[in-house]
């Protein structure tokens, strides 16, 4: 386990769940935790959407202050500077989706792989229009990796259909997960999985928490459009 870890993936791969929780999980083990949320170019799913609980758990959060606004300004806290430097701590860090949410992770990076004790974790979802092969997914992870100066150490498949899944959806696309991990020469260091699907004597599983905010939308009881 690396100080920071980094999750970036298509839009709409669930990435920001997963680093939510992964942060409480790092919490969990008694790990002081941050997270930043690096996403200035989608204002829909945000790690600041769960800001409170977070910050009831002892969860600092980093995050622009344009964050849950319809403003794509590219502005950015010095506190990330801040966070990325302080050994003692865990972070956690939600790059924005594609290549064009990877541009401000460019900033950082430097700083990120200077002591070289970081992981970046693409996230994967074959069900998504544009990451439905390997070879598509793995242009996504190229073109990332060229707009955050950032390689790419391993895969996480979080393949679902949201809330009609089952856990076959996921075993299905294990063999497209595979063929990206060949393509990329990457491994594949977990499933996301929800609780109802979780197994916890299998290792190759880490258990997910889905934002409230993703059960508004699907329940069609979003405020926000």
């Amino acid at each position: 386990m690396k100080r920071i870890t980094l999750f970036a993936g298509h839009y709409g791969s669930g990435k920001t769940s997963i680093a939510v929780s992964y942060a409480k999980y790092l919490k969990s083990m008694g790990k002081d935790t941050a997270i930043v949320d690096l996403d200035i170019v989608n204002p829909y799913f945000r790690t600041k959407d769960s800001e409170k609980e977070l910050e009831k758990l002892g969860i600092s959060i980093v995050s622009s202050e344009y964050a849950n606004t319809n403003l794509d300004a590219p502005a950015l806290p010095k506190e990330i500077y801040k966070v990325i430097a302080n050994k003692n701590l865990n972070l956690v860090i939600d790059v924005g989706g594609d290549d064009r949410g990877a541009v401000a992770l460019g900033r950082f990076a430097d700083d990120i792989m200077e002591d070289s004790d970081f992981d970046m974790y693409f996230v994967s979802n074959f069900y998504r229009p544009l990451t439905k092969t390997a070879e598509e997914a793995f242009e996504v992870m190229r073109e990332i990796e060229d707009a955050g100066h950032i390689p790419f150490t391993g895969i996480i498949n979080n393949s679902n259909l949201g809330n009609a899944s089952e856990f076959n959806t996921l075993v299905a696309k294990n063999e497209e997960a595979e063929r990206l991990s060949k393509l990329s020469n990457l491994p594949i260091v977990f499933s996301a999985i929800t609780e109802e699907f979780y197994k916890e004597d299998d290792p190759k599983m880490f258990k997910i928490e889905l934002q409230d905010k993703y059960y508004e939308i699907e329940k069609g009881e979003d405020k926000n459009g």
